[in-house]
């Protein structure tokens, strides 16, 4: 799987990515998906659909967000001087 993650060109993981992300969004901020199922009865787990709604469309964003993550990660396209702490001397 990491050979094949490598493999892959990054504009072809930041497009896979970016639909995932913009579908998401869209479910999040277009009120016409949210007030079709606002009016239903159904329950998911035993949560209302309106509030199970925002749940799952809140774990995708960040599922979505994580597994981009983990993909630049395997593919070393973190900076990682960013990741280290700032240590400061502090003594004199």
């Amino acid at each position: 799987m990491t050979a094949f993650i490598k493999g892959l060109s990054r504009r072809s993981i930041v497009a896979f990515f970016g639909t995932l992300y913009a579908v998401a969004l869209l479910f999040a901020l277009f009120p016409p998906l949210y007030l079709w199922g606002s009016g239903s009865r159904v329950e998911i787990l035993g949560i209302p659909f309106a509030i199970a709604y925002w749940i799952v469309d809140a774990l995708v964003l960040g599922l979505t967000l994580a597994a981009f993550y983990v993909v630049e990660d395997i593919r070393g396209e973190l900076d990682d001087d960013s990741l280290e702490p700032l240590v400061e001397n502090l003594g004199g």
